[in-house]
């Protein structure tokens, strides 16, 4: 299904160097652009003309793109109705009682408030996605640090990690988990019994360097919050999450694409929204993020297009063979790198193809790097950046610096022991 077939000279109309260097071009100009927004626009407004420049100019044959997008469109359908769902779990007010809980259980105390961050962030980025814990979550933070009157940086910069770290349990935990399903061969329950390890020690190592890099403001004291009617826990999108979980599973058991589990929880959640006139029919829609789906599947072409004139034989001849652990190891390593030299989803694009041979272990190693990697730059995945304007938008800084300085922490420190754990897990699973 992911496999590659090698581009034949009739296939394209640019001879090699040109066309190398015209994919490399436009891969570029789309993430430049995906990083600035400029005007606000969205990310398909130029990766979208670039998909046709590069089919156009002959940098990818047309039959190679309608192929990548026949490959991704179940991927797209699967993360438009995950979409759909966590928003409408926002309108039935589970972020909202989220930060409740979390502001009692904090109690004004800056660590305990960070516990219930990291618990919360990598329990909703596991069932509900990144985009949940990236969009909806890190309002809900800034809320709750106001109102304990603790110092909001820790806990704003745990949902960024934790949206990238804490997204390996699920194959509905992230875009990239998607594709690398889709390229394992894996059951759900068999993916999920794999990555449960490395997730625990991933977010354990984050938790970890968190307390010490921020121990000066998880130090700092904080005025008594105050009291007052916590928001009803709403049970029915509690329910409807948890069947659309069971669903995934029996899906998996059955042979049926999981998409279809997760489309019924989001039509539920949706049409109880509709019923009670809480959303229109336009509201389902954008919650879906058409323009964003559709970036998605114009930089799968784009990708594909470098892939087939000459970044999948450099990449061949650097990604170590097996599934050892030191293969393991330096799998999970170029992914990292490549993840933050042209953003993770890219990465995954190209790096699947080479290694779904070699089979599931250095799929998900693969994984490890995309997902755990880009916390070390703004650019590293889409979820940082996205997260970097919600912070922006309530007048909170980033500093470069900082943030790198703790992704230097905190990458090797959480990658290393999460692909000891893989490994080991291949290995007892």
């Amino acid at each position: 299904m992911c496999g590659h077939r090698r581009p034949r000279p009739e296939d394209r109309a640019l001879n090699t160097p040109l066309a190398e260097s015209l994919s490399v071009v436009l891969l570029v100009a789309v993430l430049a652009w995906a990083v600035v927004r400029p005007f606000g626009w969205p990310e398909a407004a130029l990766a979208v003309p670039a998909a046709a420049v590069a089919v156009a100019a002959g940098a990818i044959g047309p039959d190679h793109a309608r192929a990548e997008v026949v490959r991704l469109a179940p991927v797209v359908g699967f993360l438009a109705a995950v979409l759909v769902l966590a928003h409408f779990c926002d309108v039935e007010g589970l972020f909202r009682a989220c930060g409740a809980w979390m502001a009692r259980w904090a109690r004004g105390r800056p660590v305990r408030l960070l516990t219930a961050v990291f618990a919360l962030a990598s329990a909703i980025t596991a069932v509900l996605s990144l985009d949940a814990t990236v969009v909806l979550l890190t309002p809900v933070v800034f809320a709750t640090a106001a109102r304990t009157g603790v110092r909001p940086k820790p806990h704003v910069y745990a949902c960024t990690h934790l949206s990238n770290t804490a997204s390996l349990l699920l194959p509905v935990s992230n875009l990239t988990n998607l594709l690398a399903f889709a390229a394992s061969g894996l059951s759900f329950t068999r993916f999920a019994a794999l990555m449960a390890l490395p997730w625990l020690v991933a977010i354990g190592a984050e938790y970890v360097v968190f307390r010490r890099f921020f121990a000066r403001d998880l130090a700092a004291s904080a005025p008594a919050p105050g009291t007052g009617e916590p928001p009803a826990m709403p049970v029915f999108a509690l329910v409807t999450v948890g069947c659309t979980l069971a669903g995934f599973v029996l899906a998996s058991t059955f042979g049926v694409e999981p998409a279809w589990a997760a489309l019924a929880g989001a039509l539920v959640l949706a049409g109880r929204a509709l019923v009670r006139r809480e959303a229109t029919a336009l509201g389902v829609v954008r919650a879906a993020a058409p323009a964003f789906l559709a970036f998605v599947l114009a930089l799968g072409v784009v990708v594909r297009a470098v892939v087939d004139n000459g970044l999948a034989d450099a990449l061949g001849r650097v990604l170590p063979g097996g599934t050892g652990l030191l293969a393991l190891l330096g799998t999970a390593a170029v992914a990292a790198v490549l993840a933050n030299l042209i953003n993770n989803l890219p990465a995954v694009l190209v790096l699947l193809p080479l290694t779904a041979p070699a089979g599931p272990g250095a799929v998900l190693a693969v994984l490890l790097g995309v997902n755990i990697g880009p916390n070390l730059t703004y650019a590293g995945s889409l979820a940082t950046l996205l997260w970097r304007r919600i912070v922006h938008q309530h007048d909170h800084g980033v500093d470069l610096k900082e943030f790198t300085r703790l992704g230097l922490l905190a990458v090797p420190a959480a990658l290393v022991p999460a692909v000891v754990a893989l490994w080991g897990a291949l290995r007892i699973v």
